[in-house]
Parts: C-alpha cells; structure tokens; sequence
C-alpha cells in the first residue's frame, strides 16, 4: 500500500515536470505527454481507494 502511494506520488511529480519543461520550451509533445501521464495516474489513484474504501464497508 505505501509503494503505490510512492508511486502514485512520482507519476504526479512527473507529470509536473513535463507541464515545466512545456511552460519552458512550449513544445506540445511535453504537454501531451503530461496530460496522459496526469490522466492515468489519477484513474489509477481513483481505483485503488475506491478498493480501500469498499473494503472498510464490506
């Protein structure tokens, strides 16, 4: 449980440094790619405590 937390934590900061990398070079590949990076995680994210959360319930 910790680990995905680290993880989930690292993708959100790789997805921060390659919105930076598209606020310096302005090239749209760095923010497409930040966007997926963001949009997957936060679906990973969403899933694992909505399994944490069934879990207390159950």
């Amino acid at each position: 449980m910790l680990l995905f937390r680290w993880l989930i934590l690292l993708l959100l900061l790789v997805a921060a440094v390659s919105f930076m990398f598209y606020a310096g070079t302005g090239q749209f590949r760095f923010r497409r790619f930040g966007l997926l990076i963001l949009k997957w995680t936060l679906v990973a994210a969403f899933g694992f405590f909505a399994v944490l959360i069934l879990e207390r319930i159950a």
